[in-house]
């Protein structure tokens, strides 16, 4: 193949894997119906793990968080404990809008966070900045979420940086009663 043609070739290939992405009308008429006011309200506790570029596990972590809603506003106080002894926090301030659509603000986002759900489905889209190793970054988050049943949901995000996949983030919810908590490294 001629250079022309590859770059041709290249082009079609990287338009039809972006016409493949999931999308949140793919879950019409699932079940259980994922609300944000719902599942994240009360105490909920997670696990999860940061996968690199190559798929290597690069942190693990458990997330102990609290939701309260009043009406339309919500609070989403979190706890991450990381398998290297950091703890951190983030507190999301979240808007129920119409049509199953919400947005969210937290410390450590830029701008606003904006998502939707669909059935058993969510998805969350922001910006985050992160502190690595003394300096400042911004990752672009494509935050999936998928209640299993009312007590458990997985959550995938694909963090970005220049529009290019840096590193993948998996986590399971329970919020079952008893709730289990996060076991604290040195503790």
């Amino acid at each position: 193949m001629d250079k022309l043609t590859k770059l041709i070739f290249s082009m079609m290939l990287c338009f039809t894997l972006l016409g493949c992405q999931a999308k949140l009308n793919d879950y019409d008429n699932t079940d259980p119906i994922l609300r944000f006011e719902d599942y994240f309200n009360g105490p909920i506790t997670a696990w999860g793990l940061v996968q690199d570029y190559s798929n290597k596990v690069t942190r693990r972590f458990c997330v102990e968080m609290v939701g309260t809603w009043q009406g339309n506003k919500g609070v989403l106080a979190e706890t991450f404990y990381f398998d290297d002894g950091e703890v951190s926090y983030r507190n999301w301030q979240l808007t129920k809008q119409a049509n199953n659509q919400y947005t969210g603000n937290a410390e450590d986002v830029i701008g606003e966070a904006n998502g939707a759900t669909n059935g058993f489905a969510g998805q969350w889209q922001y910006t985050l900045s992160l502190d690595i190793d003394d300096s400042i970054y911004h990752f672009t988050l494509d935050d999936w979420l998928y209640q299993i049943d009312q007590h458990r949901a997985f959550n995938r995000a694909k963090m970005k940086k220049f529009g290019i996949e840096v590193a993948e983030l998996t986590l399971f919810f329970d919020k079952q009663t008893p709730l289990r908590k996060c076991t604290k490294k040195g503790a």
